[in-house]
């Protein structure tokens, strides 16, 4: 959410800077309303092409990342105490 969020606070910052050049008017003149609309259709376009690339590279960075982790780098399991376990002691 917090991502989403931000992306969309990014966008209208970027779309309202490039379209809106005159403050003095309460409404949106027909020009920056036609701006803003492409403005922010670009954009998301943009988004959901790198999001759908993303999603694709995704399962294979996973598959990498495990067969690099999954091949263990030494004997599996808690390593040896150097200390006798407890208990009564040998002759």
């Amino acid at each position: 959410l917090r991502d989403f969020l931000l992306v969309y606070n990014r966008m209208t910052e970027l779309c309202f800077r490039h379209c809106v050049c005159n403050l003095n008017y309460r409404l949106l003149t027909g020009r920056e309303e036609s701006c803003l609309d492409s403005c922010a259709a670009r954009l998301v376009r943009a988004n959901h092409r790198l999001m759908g690339t993303y999603v694709g590279l995704v399962p294979a960075l996973l598959q990498r990342r495990a067969a690099e982790h999954g091949a263990p780098a030494g004997p599996s399991g808690p390593p040896a105490s150097p200390e006798p376990a407890p208990g009564p002691a040998e002759p």
